[in-house]
């Protein structure tokens, strides 16, 4: 995937001209810009002072010259329901700045020159680029609807979030858990079960202690269970799941089958593969608009982005109510 890198060397010559103009004016990156907000602000409600990674996008792209004149051709690129990668874009920007040991970590499993890119990209304010070099780099084109409209291409992000982003993390979270039955004649008696996301299912009884680590404990713990290949009554011995590449930076749980009256408690800490995990942010849903938008932390401040809106980077006064959850993120601490 890292190759498909070289091609975006035309996207770095065709910068928008509003990105260009703001790097002129503006000194300092955009985690920078949002920890100055932090720091100065002394108001119950606080927005940064432009948008950040709004909804969509417009991106031209050279796309040739005419024969007879030598004017260069551009195409218009039109970005649609962009909220399936917006929310998870910023949340890895604030990882990728805030974590620096992690950029190398990440950078095994998407490429260096993506994650360097990509943190230019953010700190510059080129927002519609950065998702240009997600979508042509990251994503299938299998995940995404593209249409010529006028003469200008327009690419539809419209679907799910985990589709999106989660699955074209490589294996950075992959796991593998492998199972024996006990019938020496069962058609399947081995088997190696690989899975590069988390998804983890709400518990049929609230157990006694914190819902979250308990389905995450189960998830990765080792079971039994009566074998489902055709034909065998023996029992099927699963062994403890494992992170394929080791403890990632970075974990993202599936949360979409969790409803609000499963989530009596939002941890803060996980204890996972012998290392601890701490809450950096989170991915919300609304289901009447379809919509996605994101929630995090900088320096122990919570910050609500969402695309769609005007002031779509709003520094909270408490931290948020997480009830319409698409995906919980946490960080690997530095303790175990």
């Amino acid at each position: 995937m890292e190759s498909h890198v070289c091609c975006l060397k035309d996207i770095e010559d065709v910068t928008s001209n509003s990105a260009r103009s703001v790097q002129l004016e503006r000194t300092k990156t955009l985690i920078e810009e949002i920890r100055a907000l932090i720091k100065n602000n002394e108001a119950e409600y606080c927005s940064f002072w432009r948008p950040v990674l709004p909804w969509g996008g417009v991106y031209t792209i050279r796309a040739g010259q005419k024969a007879v004149s030598c004017i260069p051709l551009y195409v218009k690129i039109n970005l649609k329901n962009t909220c399936t990668i917006d929310g998870f874009l910023m949340l890895l920007y604030v990882i990728l700045r805030d974590n620096q040991t992690f950029r190398r970590e990440v950078g095994l499993f998407l490429g260096k020159r993506f994650v360097e890119h990509f943190l230019y990209l953010m700190d510059s304010y080129d927002y519609t680029t950065v998702k240009i070099l997600w979508i042509w780099d990251r994503m299938s084109k299998r995940q995404y609807r593209s249409e010529i409209h006028q003469a200008a291409l327009e690419i539809d992000l419209f679907g799910n979030e985990h589709e999106n982003f989660t699955k074209n993390l490589e294996n950075l979270m992959s796991t593998m858990q492998e199972s024996y039955c006990t019938n020496w004649c069962c058609p399947s008696r081995f088997q190696e079960l690989l899975q590069n996301t988390i998804n983890i299912n709400p518990p049929h009884e609230l157990p006694d202690r914190d819902p979250i680590q308990s389905a995450v404990d189960e998830f990765f713990c080792p079971k039994i269970v009566l074998c489902h290949e055709y034909g065998c009554k023996g029992l099927r011995e699963f062994s403890q799941r494992e992170f394929c590449h080791g403890a990632p930076p970075f974990i993202i749980l599936n949360m979409q089958m969790w409803k609000s009256e499963d989530l009596s408690y939002v941890p803060y800490h996980l204890a996972l593969s012998d290392h601890r995990y701490s809450l950096e942010g989170a991915t919300l849903f609304n289901r009447e608009e379809h919509h996605y938008s994101a929630a995090f932390q900088i320096d122990g401040y919570w910050m609500h982005y969402d695309g769609l809106r005007s002031d779509n980077l709003i520094l909270l006064n408490k931290p948020p109510e997480l009830l319409l959850l698409s995906s919980l993120v946490y960080v690997r601490s530095h303790e175990k």
